[in-house]
Order: structure tokens, then sequence, then C-alpha cells
């Protein structure tokens, strides 16, 4: 089998093929062309064997300026799990002020990755 990916980890954007079959369940990968870099090899692998993405979305902020916070995963989580990562962020809310950065939950879905807030939301004037 054949298939084109265009990668996404550096501003390169490198158009890649990846000849691969499938054996036993998993792709198998015979050669990939067209990457600059390593990452892009790299990219290809994690993307046939165990796609990962990151995810960013919001959550309400009780007494800010602002009703929604911004949100992001620290790291990638495998592409499988998004719907129920993103089930779970909608289960949080955070109390103004609240500063870029801060951790809203360690360990998110025991991923080894962090849900931070990516803005900051200073409290309502009263």
């Amino acid at each position: 089998m054949k298939r084109e990916f265009t990668c996404i980890v550096c501003p390169n954007g490198c158009e890649i093929e990846a000849d691969y079959e499938i054996k036993n369940g998993t792709p198998v990968i015979s050669n990939i062309q067209g990457n600059t870099c390593k990452r892009g090899e790299e990219y290809v692998r994690q993307e046939l064997i165990s796609p990962k993405r990151t995810i960013a979305s919001s959550i309400l902020v009780e007494g800010g300026e602002l009703p929604l916070v911004s949100v992001r995963i620290t790291k990638p989580i495998p592409r499988e799990k998004i719907p129920e990562a993103v089930q779970e962020i909608r289960q949080y809310r955070v109390t103004a002020p609240v500063r870029a950065g801060a951790v809203i939950c360690h360990d998110f879905l025991g991923f080894d990755t962090d849900l931070i807030t990516t803005k900051n939301v200073p409290a309502a004037h009263k």
C-alpha cells in the first residue's frame, strides 16, 4: 500500500510517501521518502502505527471578565481517545482570576499530559 502525508511537525510541510503493508493488524513500513528531516520520518511512523493529536478547547470561568478560558493539553494523546478527552474537559470549571499556564488537571486521563489554561482571565469588576 502507498499513503501520502503532509508533515505537520516543522514549517517545511514535507510531502511524504510511505509504502507499507499490514501484517497481523499492524502496519509494516518498507519505504518512506520525501521528508527533509528525521522528524518527518518519525511523524509518518507514528501516524501509521499509533496516531496522536493535541487538543484545545475552552472551559467555563465563574466570576470572570470573560465567560470562558481556552485550555489545551501539553502532550499528544491517542487519536481515538479525543472524544473521551473532550467530554472530560467539558466537566471542568474555574474561578477567576485565571492565569495562563495554570494546570487544571495533572496527568489528564492518565496520559502523562496536563490540561492547562492558555489565557489570563481577570476577575469581573463588581
